[in-house]
């Protein structure tokens, strides 16, 4: 049986470089009755551990470490007893909001997280951040991009350990090479689908965000 998708928004702050922002988060939920994975537990561990519900939580995946993303996955680790993953590269962004709690595994370019009838694949895309990754799942047509591709372009480049040449480098290269029906799911916002987004990567490079 196919997995199912549920998306649910938490809100919170995202804090970097000093600046404070109000957020909406989508959590994502993939699984099956019986067993489930998240991608990114932002911000309400017991919201998202509500959600999961009696199912059988067996990843955390982290899309990458913006403190917005990550905030609530300790306390859903601790709640539901599922692994943590993040890309080793943003360890550093981790430790400023988990200094005392490390990941519990390092996710790696390639590999597949497997999730109640989804495969999910690790695309390395960094430059929102280091280690940002995508997940992307042939089989049901979709890809978790986290905030390295939205609706409308880019995710932000602008802060510290962030670097515009190399999120267009991944957007290109990783993911505008799939199909165009695949269904964007992002960290923020509203989905979009690659083929919306393709035709409009020489606009963004012209405008530098």
């Amino acid at each position: 049986m196919a997995a199912r998708i549920e998306r649910l928004v938490t809100s919170g702050q995202f804090s970097l470089d000093g600046g404070t922002w109000d957020v909406d988060n989508n959590v994502w939920i993939v699984g099956d009755d019986h067993e489930a994975v998240v991608i990114d537990a932002a911000h309400d561990a017991a919201a998202i551990a509500e959600a999961v519900g009696d199912r059988r939580l067996t990843a955390i995946v982290c899309t990458h470490a913006h403190n917005d993303h990550i905030g609530a996955a300790p306390a859903l680790a601790d709640l539901t007893g599922a692994t943590i993953w993040l890309h080793p590269d943003d360890l550093p962004l981790w430790r400023l909001t988990h200094p005392d709690r490390e990941p519990d595994a390092h996710l790696v370019d390639g590999q597949v997280i497997e999730a109640a009838g989804a495969d999910l694949t690790v695309l390395h895309t960094p430059g929102h951040a280091p280690g940002a990754v995508c997940l992307y799942d042939e089989g049901l047509g979709v890809l978790f991009t986290g905030d390295t591709l939205f609706q409308g372009g880019p995710g932000a480049t602008g802060r510290s350990y962030s670097h515009f040449p190399t999120i267009i480098t991944s957007i290109r290269d990783r993911l505008l090479a799939l199909p165009p029906g695949t269904r964007v799911l992002t960290g923020h916002g509203d989905e979009t689908t690659i083929g919306d987004e393709a035709p409009h990567l020489e606009e963004w490079i012209a405008r530098g965000h």
